[in-house]
This record gives structure tokens, sequence and C-alpha cells, in this order.
């Protein structure tokens, strides 16, 4: 029997900023003409690159093809904030702290803090990209502090460490009187997300693995006891195929009705000069999530990151068709100078450089789809929102399950239930925009 997937992708809007920051790269490879491997990624981020890389260390002679629809770090891999999180961070909570078992979450997401460090040093990926600096969640208002010190509370229970900073210690950290406290936890590394995953295509390509960008998959076909993906040049018959493409997964077809396509927006400064920089005191590099997880998050970076900026995140729309348009990004940009302009008085209307949105994804459930999907494919989707640590992990679940390996990886995703079903259009978009602006709103200055 033939089974046909035709996805359906639309570009986002705005450069991948922490690409851009990086320069230009060599020509893309898309690519051309009929070829077979043993294995096909689609998708060149965190989670298709872990997928490939742990192929690689399971089968080292398998062939093994890579495909994305742009250019490596120009979706969502260098579109996010950048922080590799160890702990709890359940965005649908009040304090991050999550509803199930946190304890083997946080064992789960170190393993992929590991994997992540394992690649730096094997591909010597610049250790400025792979920041072990940790991060703080700050609090601008009574109740963000309460909500910093119930989630203390909680990682006590757990055995894990936190420090709660005073408004001075905040205010020499970032230059800003704008946080009342603070909570710092040192397991967090603080990604140049581009240049990390820019650096992993590289080492992977070292490892004779093929990475053909700006190669969308058009149309995924079962031949028998293969599959054939078919691109604008080229075409690729396989056993197997591992998805890695978060929220598209619905564009192929699957767990339609069930996924909530979200886009977040940030904004990100000129380099500032060295009399800004005077100004500004604060340290060189820092990063700063909100207490309420619908505020802002502010990231400061340096030279050897690309150079002395700003990055602020905020503002979140749902879109279900996976489409976002320019007025959602500039409503959003606005949203975000003056958050900027409020933490910064001192460089207050600074135009920004950059603006640009990001696709995340999540269910209703928090669960990911990490499983097999068919005969010879599988997926390793659905971040909810946690792309740079689940995308690792479901990357290398994926890639175990395609070698018909198992491991505690594999274990606890097969144990998550099937995301659950969304209300229909137009009560959905309606809805979870209507909160998603609620909740921003009750964020205020957090």
């Amino acid at each position: 029997m033939t089974q046909t997937y035709i996805p359906n992708v639309s570009p986002i809007p705005g450069p991948a900023a922490w690409n851009e920051i990086l320069g230009s790269r060599p020509a893309a490879r898309p690519l051309k003409g009929s070829v077979t491997a043993d294995f096909v990624v689609v998708g060149a981020g965190f989670a298709g690159l872990s997928a490939a890389r742990r192929i690689r260390q399971l089968q080292p002679t398998a062939s093994i093809i890579v495909l994305d629809a742009v250019r490596v770090a120009e979706g969502s891999a260098g579109r996010n904030s950048g922080f590799m999180i160890d702990l709890p961070h359940d965005l649908a909570s009040d304090d991050y702290a999550g509803a199930g078992d946190d304890r083997a979450l946080i064992d789960l997401n170190r393993a992929a803090i590991q994997f992540g460090g394992d690649a730096v040093d094997e591909y010597g990926i610049d250790p400025n990209y792979f920041d072990r600096a940790g991060k703080v969640n700050g609090a601008a208002s009574a109740t963000a502090q309460a909500h910093n010190e119930s989630y203390a509370k909680h990682l006590a229970s757990l055995g894990e460490y936190s420090e709660a900073l005073d408004s001075q210690q905040m205010q020499d950290l970032t230059g800003s009187s704008h946080y009342v406290s603070g909570l710092f936890t040192p397991g967090t590394v603080m990604l140049q997300p581009a240049g990390y995953i820019r650096g992993l295509a590289d080492g992977l390509k070292a490892q004779g693995i093929a990475i053909h960008e700006n190669s969308p998959v058009t149309m995924l076909t079962r031949e028998g006891s293969a599959w054939r993906l078919t691109t604008p040049k080229g075409s690729i018959s396989t056993g197997k195929v591992i998805l890695t493409v978060n929220g598209h997964l619905e564009s192929f077809g699957f767990e339609r009705g069930r996924l909530m396509q979200i886009f977040l927006y940030a904004v990100m400064t000129p380099e500032l000069d060295e009399a800004t920089l005077a100004c500004l005191g604060g340290q060189s590099r820092w990063g700063v999530t909100p207490s309420d997880p619908m505020g802002t998050t502010v990231r400061r970076i340096d030279t050897k990151q690309g150079g002395n900026r700003i990055i602020t995140r905020t503002c979140a729309t749902l879109n279900p068709n996976r489409s976002v348009t320019q007025s959602n990004v500039a409503r959003a940009e606005k949203v975000m100078q003056r958050k900027f302009d409020q933490r910064f008085p001192q460089l207050a209307g600074m135009k920004m450089e950059h603006a640009w949105a990001g696709h995340l994804c999540l269910t209703l459930n928090s669960v990911s789809v990490m499983r097999q999907l068919d005969d010879g494919l599988y997926s390793g989707c659905v971040q909810n929102g946690l792309g740079t640590t689940r995308g690792t992990l479901t990357g290398i679940g994926a890639a175990e399950l395609a070698c018909g390996q198992t491991s505690a990886i594999t274990r606890h995703f097969a144990a998550e239930a099937q995301p659950k079903k969304l209300p229909p259009q137009p009560f959905q978009q309606i809805g979870a925009n209507a909160m998603l602006r609620y909740r921003e709103w009750r964020a205020k200055s957090e």
C-alpha cells in the first residue's frame, strides 16, 4: 500500500538574528538527483542534528542524510532564547514547577546537556557558544517574588540548589534597577544557539553525514518496504525516516487537531559601543527568565558570542496554520521596545537592529510525540517550548527507536499519553489568543 504525505511549510518572518550576527556561511548544498541512504532525518535543528549524531554513535557505518527546508540555524534553532535548562520549566504553571516526576525530568535534561557538552568537546565547537553560566529568574513585583520563593522550595524538596539575589545583586548583574529580586540556579547552559547548531552540523559533516539545506520535503511516500522523500531538486529512497520537525508534524498528517502552533517574538539591539556599555553597567553575559512564564526574557551577550548586545523576548500568538505575519512581528516589536525601555531607562528609545518570530509547539497535556509512526517512520517532535533540551532528548530518543535501542529516554517518552484534542476552530484560535493576551497582561512588568 502506498501512503503519501505532502507537507505545507510557510516561512517565518524576520531574520534568525543569532545566525545573522555570526556572519555568512559557505553556500548551501541542496539535494540534487536520486540517492539512497540508510537513514534520513528531516529537520536540522536541535532534535534533527542530535538524532543524526546518535545514529552515528549507534551505527558508525550507516549512511545518513539530513534535510532542512532552510539554511542550518535559520529556522527555529536560530530563533530561540538560547536557554538549555536542566530544571523543571513548565510554561503552563505559575512558577515552572511541573506536575509530573520532576526528578526524572531533571535527570533527562542533564543527560541532554551532557550530550551537547560532549558534542562541543568532540567537534571543537567554540565553548563560548555553550556557556555553563546558569540563569536567573527575575522578579519585578511581590507576586513574582512569591513565585520565586515557591519555586525555590520546590527545588529544595528535590535536593536542588538555588540562590536568592536581592535588588542590588540584580542591578550589579544586569545594570537594571527593574528587578526587586532574583533566583539563581547554576545548571542552565547559555547557548549562542546558532553557533552551537552550526558547530554541530559541521561536526556531523566531518563524520560523513550529508546535510542538504534549502531542501524542503514536498512529498513523503511509502514504496513497499522503503520510503521516498521528494524535494524540489531531488529524491531519496531509504528504509528509515526520522521526522524532527516539531509542530510541522501536523504538516505530514500526524496529530492534526492536537498541536498548538505558538509563535514567540524577540528583538536584538545593535552592537553596543563602549560609551553605551559604560552607561549600562552590569556584567557582560547573563540571562534572565521571568518569574511568571508569560513574562519577558532578557539576555546580554558579548563579543565572543556575536557582539555586545541585549536580546528581549516576549509576546505569544497561536497561529493554527503555522503562518505568522509581519504585522504580528510589528505589534510584538512595539511591546518589546516598551519592555526594554522599562528595564534600561538609560538606553530608552534605542532602536532595535533585529526583530523576529520563532515557532514552537505545545500540547494541552504537555507531552511530546517521540514514537514510531509507521514501519520505518519515527517522530522526535513537539518540544512544549523547551526546544534546546527537549529537542535534544526527542532527537536522541527517535534515533534510538530507529536503531532498535531502548534507554531511559525512550522509556520516558513511550510512557507519555497521546496529545489531547484541541477545541474546534474558530474557538481554539480565539480562545487561546485571548488567554495568551490575558496572561501577557497579568505578567505586566515581569
